[in-house]
């Protein structure tokens, strides 16, 4: 790919960003220091986010969820704000990896085995209602499970997917919101990928992405761009183990 190319896609996705309101900050006040070096400018009091660094910074987000859609690594999606519950939810779904859209419970990632019991208790109601077993209970018994299935299902639901593993990574909109969930995750070495506006610290936050992160077209954008990335590296992936399939099989296929 020339420079020009290159150039020009950059410039097509500033555009696209700018089109979401991804450039939208706080205001000065509310600027965390850590923020200052990705600041361009100040508009009707509200800061401006610097979109030439916020790509480079989706770039190296990209790479990194890129890598572990190779290696069929779990990220879990965080977020539990009213703009990014539904997107989170959808997108986090369409590539069967972990979401957490309500509340962060403590304990989630450093106490996950009594969390992957909940799970499991989850998962095992669920088979025994789907499979008609319920029955040898009373009615009283029957709405008191149906009652334990929906709260374990609204706090626990997105987590299936985490039934035998903590997550490779974390995708976080807002960690100045989901602090506890950021905290979990350091404190486990589990690297954080994360939409963030000018109120964050993003000093420590492995993989930041500078942006508004309180619209919905600007958490959509990001959230897909992400999801993207690691559904094109699963299918790489797939396509790798296809070719080296292949190539077992030529190898021990008989010579003529």
């Amino acid at each position: 790919m020339t420079d020009k190319v290159l150039e020009k896609n950059k410039e097509d996705l500033i555009e696209e960003m700018f089109s979401v309101g991804a450039h939208y900050a706080y205001s000065r006040s509310k600027r965390h220091p850590s923020t200052r070096n990705f600041i361009f400018g100040i508009k009707n009091n509200l800061e401006i986010i610097d979109l030439e660094k916020t790509t480079e910074m989706l770039g190296e987000a990209e790479v990194f969820v890129a890598n572990l859609a190779k290696e069929s690594k779990k990220i879990l999606f965080v977020g539990t704000k009213n703009e990014a519950r539904g997107i989170v939810e959808l997108m986090a779904s369409s590539i069967g990896a972990p979401f957490v859209v309500n509340r962060w419970i403590g304990g989630t990632l450093t106490n996950f085995e009594e969390i992957k019991k909940r799970i499991k208790r989850l998962q095992e109601l669920t088979e025994k209602k789907e499979k008609g077993e319920l029955g040898i209970y009373t009615k009283k018994e029957r709405l008191m499970i149906d009652r334990e299935i929906n709260d374990l299902e609204k706090t626990f639901g997105g987590l299936l997917p985490l039934m035998d593993s903590l997550p490779k990574a974390l995708f976080v909109i807002d960690p100045k919101k989901e602090y506890i969930a950021v905290k979990e995750a350091q404190s486990l070495g589990i690297p954080v990928v994360a939409l963030a506006n000018s109120d964050c610290d993003i000093s420590e936050i492995e993989y930041p992405i500078l942006a508004n992160d309180s619209s919905l077209l600007s958490i959509k954008f990001f959230i897909t761009k992400i999801v993207d990335v690691y559904k094109k590296g699963s299918v790489k992936k797939q396509e790798e183990e296809k070719q080296v399939a292949k190539e077992i099989v030529y190898t021990k296929a008989p010579q003529k």
